[in-house]
């Protein structure tokens, strides 16, 4: 090969090479290390995505009830446990209707094409089995607030989130700031 060719070919390759990387990277920062959910950035654009093709989706957002006194009691490896077990769970539940994502800490989030095409009650008995870790049989339990699209006047993704979050406090009996629900 001429040297004039190589050194043209050599720079593409480094580009070639540094795009590779660069998007492997940006494909790992949306996806959470512990759960290999989507982290919020990746979810959020799916959710967009999916929430525009279809007019019935819901967003869900699913709280861990009593996970600190889970890796207070049983320490941080098997709280990890418990939101690898609860991503699993969500993760089988949407299948091929949805998307699901890990926001952070205890909090997951869902989008689904239709909420009256699944069965709702189940993932919520899903989350409410106990998990194996080290040997026993750990208690797991959780909280789900949803929020069909069509609900909404405008079929927003922030505004169905925040509707979500106010359904989902709703089913822990309590407001956002903690002080008991009168219902």
């Amino acid at each position: 090969m001429e040297p004039h060719i190589a050194a043209s070919i050599l720079p593409l390759l480094g580009w070639a090479v540094h795009s590779g990387i660069l998007t492997r990277r940006l494909a790992s920062a949306r996806r959470d290390p512990l759960t290999g959910l989507h982290t919020r950035a990746g979810w959020t654009a799916r959710a967009e995505h999916l929430i525009r093709r279809h007019p019935a989706a819901a967003v869900l957002l699913v709280d861990l009830d009593h996970f600190k006194t889970l890796n207070d009691t049983y320490g941080h490896a098997a709280g990890d446990a418990a939101l690898v077990d609860t991503a699993d769970r969500l993760r089988t539940w949407c299948g091929h209707n949805g998307i699901a994502g890990r926001l952070g800490g205890d909090e997951f989030v869902a989008v689904i094409q239709d909420l009256a095409a699944v069965d709702l009650d189940a993932l919520t008995a899903a989350l409410h089995q106990p998990f194996h870790y080290d040997g026993m049989s750990l208690p797991l339990a959780a909280s789900v607030g949803a929020c069909p699209l069509a609900e909404l006047p405008v079929p927003a993704l922030t505004d169905a989130l925040a509707a979500a979050d106010e359904a989902m406090y709703a089913a822990k009996g309590r407001t956002r700031r903690g002080a008991r629900s009168s219902r």
